[in-house]
């Protein structure tokens, strides 16, 4: 089924399409990605994709499920992952991509940063060297409630990076947003840092798809948009990105000065 957007804009590069519901939003964004991925497969042999987790990707996810990808030619890469914590942890995003996309799609390969490596330093620059050689074709980027993308948190996003991937602080807000949406009991039970690819790096995908439901995005949302384009809400750089959607419901679009 082809859902079509309630609305349209454009905010400077970024398309943005709102729906009426996340559900509408979620088979819109999945059916894009499937005519996206046949196309470049028309090009090339594999498709890589890097996924973003956690409870704003439900509804895409389940639009997946309805589309006829050819799996079996997509290679996966993950964002970010926790640091210090077990692939096995029911907060890791590792456990998350397996269960949501490794096991129910089985694509040709996953590439999933190890959160619980020896040497977090060494597993930051051992990601990154792998998406050196593995461009990313489609990456699909959530918002956070305090406007990161990836753990790219305001106090520490760095538009100029020179990092792909780094290891970080993350916010209270970041860390109270996991505890709202779950994944741990309390604000003292997240994790303080994390490892996680860099703005630039998530810059350099060659498409990207923002998938960004529900009303307790709606604050960042309006700050991504019609705010200054600045490292007090990284995600304001997608507006920068030659090729770049971002997917809405009219909750989260629900602040916009529409």
């Amino acid at each position: 089924m082809i859902v079509k957007p309630w609305r349209e804009l454009t905010y400077g590069q970024l398309r943005v399409k709102v729906f009426e519901n996340a559900l509408e939003l979620g088979l819109a964004a999945a059916h894009l990605t499937s005519e996206t991925i046949s196309s470049l497969l028309a090009q090339q042999d594999y498709v890589r994709l890097v996924f973003s987790t956690g409870a704003s990707q439900f509804t895409f996810v389940d639009g997946l499920k309805q589309q006829q990808i050819t799996w079996s030619k997509v290679i996966g890469f993950h964002l970010d992952e926790y640091e210090g914590i077990a692939a096995t942890h029911p907060a890791s995003f590792r456990l998350w991509l397996k269960t949501r996309i490794e096991k129910p799609f089985k694509p040709a390969a996953f590439h999933y940063i190890e959160g619980d490596a020896p040497d977090p330093q060494a597993e930051c620059s051992r990601y990154a060297r792998l998406l050196e050689k593995n461009p990313i074709d489609l990456g699909f980027i959530g918002i956070g409630e305090n406007g990161h993308i990836a753990f790219n948190d305001p106090p520490v996003a760095n538009f100029d990076d020179p990092l792909r991937v780094k290891l970080v602080e993350l916010d209270e807000m970041c860390r109270r947003q996991q505890v709202g949406e779950g994944w741990f009991p309390t604000v003292d039970d997240v994790p303080k840092r994390a490892l996680t690819m860099t703005v630039p790096a998530i810059m350099e995908c060659k498409q990207i798809f923002s998938i960004v439901p529900d009303a307790r995005k709606a604050n960042a949302v309006k700050q991504a948009l019609e705010g200054p384009i600045s490292t007090a809400c990284p995600a304001s750089i997608l507006r920068t990105h030659p090729n770049a959607t971002l997917f809405l419901d009219k909750d989260s679009a629900s602040k916009l000065n529409l």
